[in-house]
């Protein structure tokens, strides 16, 4: 499709009446682990599904021209994505980390760090040393961004970090999953590789486990799909059939999303049992101006902490009934979850004090309910 079309558009025509056998509007789920093959030797578009398969394949087109990308892969889980590009580094290769990134980020990470595979540097790279010291210093072969971040939803500027890590030769991946690329698109702002959680906003639906990786780089492209084949971590067909069917709604339900997160941000900021409320839309948020840069949107996403002890916190989350406790986000659906115990319930103490989750700490992943209902069940749980 071409890319003079806006992202709504390209979204809802993805691989519609590309069909050729027998001309069916939504292209077919093909179900299949191999492909016939036409003579002895001669190379074909598809032989494993493990290698390439065409429903995987109009998932991946369509993230890649969303993200403004020469192509990708689509991976069994985020996961396994955040593992592919990993695996596209040299042994030993110096990677730099957030220290506030989502917890099975800093697990992968450091579990490779611990057994000599890569040298893994995890730092706040919001500071304003970062840029011109820090990655000059280190000199990393990747630096991984994930903007903004879980849970704090701190934002940091891709552009500004992407052109310094030219200088240093320096590759750039950058986790957009609470955003999408809906409201944002890390390629255009220099980034090398883009990495979605398709589990979450893509989909949409909570019944599907995936992940996508996209690049504008046909070196880093080549390695991407040798290695998403050697290490046998590509998505299933189905489940790309359910995503693709899940992301041309995408641009609708991120804007419900945003509305009711901003509603509920609303009734927090004048609650006196409300004490940080962590949302890039609001003015005093420490990323608000690189947000509204970079970012098309401020998204579905928000966490607070109440100003109560910790038993009053498991009361407020056992309160909200239409909220369930749950660890995932993105979906139709409203979660709440307690990252602390969590989504980061594996970092010691000291760790997550230095992030700045506490125990008081809710994050809340904001569905597509009646903004009033939310509302309303909000209200009764902080009384």
């Amino acid at each position: 499709m071409s890319k003079k079309f806006k992202k709504e558009t390209i979204a809802a025509k993805a691989g519609v009446g590309s069909d050729k056998q027998h001309g069916a509007i939504i292209p077919p789920l093909y179900l299949t682990s191999n492909f016939k093959y036409g003579e002895v030797g001669e190379a074909q578009e598809y032989e494993y599904t493990r290698q390439s398969n065409p429903t995987r394949d109009h998932l991946i087109n369509a993230l890649a021209e969303l993200e403004s990308g020469l192509g990708g892969e689509i991976l069994s889980s985020g996961m396994a994505a955040i593992t592919l590009v990993a695996n596209i580094l040299e042994n030993k290769s110096r990677v730099i980390v957030p220290h506030d990134c989502y917890g099975g980020t800093f697990r992968l990470f450091s579990s490779l760090a611990h057994k000599g595979v890569l040298e893994v540097y995890f730092i706040n790279q919001s500071q304003k040393s970062f840029c011109k010291e820090i990655i000059s210093e280190i000199n990393p072969d990747l630096i991984w961004i994930e903007t903004p971040s879980n849970p704090l939803l701190q934002a940091v500027d891709i552009q500004r970090i992407s052109e310094q890590a030219k200088i240093c030769n320096s590759l750039v991946a950058v986790d957009n999953t609470f955003l999408s690329p809906s409201l944002q698109n890390p390629l255009k702002l220099g980034a090398d590789i883009v990495m979605h959680s398709t589990t979450k906003y893509i989909n949409g639906h909570s019944d599907v486990i995936g992940g996508a990786v996209i690049t504008n780089n046909h070196e880093i492209l080549s390695k991407l799909k040798f290695w998403a084949n050697t290490l046998g971590i590509t998505g299933s067909p189905f489940d790309s059939y359910l995503t693709l069917r899940g992301l041309r709604t995408l641009n609708i339900r991120m804007k419900e999303h945003e509305k009711n997160a901003v509603a509920i941000v609303e009734l927090l900021s004048n609650h006196p049992l409300v004490g940080n409320i962590y949302y890039p839309g609001l003015p005093d948020h420490p990323s608000h101006a690189i947000a509204k840069k970079q970012q098309s949107g401020f998204g579905g996403m928000l966490s607070f902490e109440l100003n109560k002890d910790f038993s009053k916190v498991k009361k407020f989350i056992k309160a909200v009934k239409i909220l369930p406790l749950a660890a995932s986000l993105g979906g139709f659906e409203s979660l709440i979850s307690h990252p602390y115990s969590m989504t980061h319930g594996e970092l010691t103490a000291d760790q997550k004090k230095e992030i700045g989750i506490s125990k008081n700490l809710i994050r809340i992943s904001a569905g597509l309910e009646n903004t009033d209902d939310l509302l309303d069940v909000i209200k009764k749980a902080l009384k």
